[in-house]
């Protein structure tokens, strides 16, 4: 084991693995969400994220579930694919994730609109059940 003739010798190499330290690289990943109209709830993969506009950090690069809904409007489910970026594919992102001294912000947006829900009079939600029972009672689709 190393020991240190002075104090001070052991402050600056705490100090020299301090500044080391916060030289590291980090990438940041973001994606942000926006609605026509706006303050739409959220969700990620089944996760509420916030009511639109809502940013949110994500860990992985691929496929996501979407889900939005808002009152007086069809809930949209889709998804979308969010692409990594050039430096973020195997063996690069070591040095961006690693090495790179600083930080790196990889953000993304999505923009989608609603559609009105359609006024269903109370007729047409009668007629539906109709068909509905009869179908279940003959048995047919």
């Amino acid at each position: 084991m190393t020991e240190f003739s002075s104090p001070t010798a052991f402050t600056k190499l705490v100090i020299t693995i301090a500044i080391a330290m916060s030289c590291i690289g980090c990438v940041r990943r973001s994606i942000t969400i926006t609605t026509e109209p706006t303050g739409a709830l959220v969700f990620l993969n089944d996760q509420e994220v916030g009511q639109s506009e809502v940013t949110t950090d994500f860990v992985w690069y691929g496929d996501y579930d979407v889900v939005i809904r808002k009152e007086g409007f069809e809930t949209l489910k889709t998804h979308t694919q969010v692409v990594a970026p050039w430096y973020q594919h195997i063996p690069i992102d070591f040095f961006s994730e690693v090495l790179w001294p600083g930080h790196v912000h990889d953000h993304h947006d999505r923009h989608f609109v609603l559609t009105p829900d359609k006024k269903i009079t109370s007729d047409q939600l009668i007629d539906q059940a109709n068909i509905i029972r009869r179908r279940a009672i003959e048995g047919t689709k």
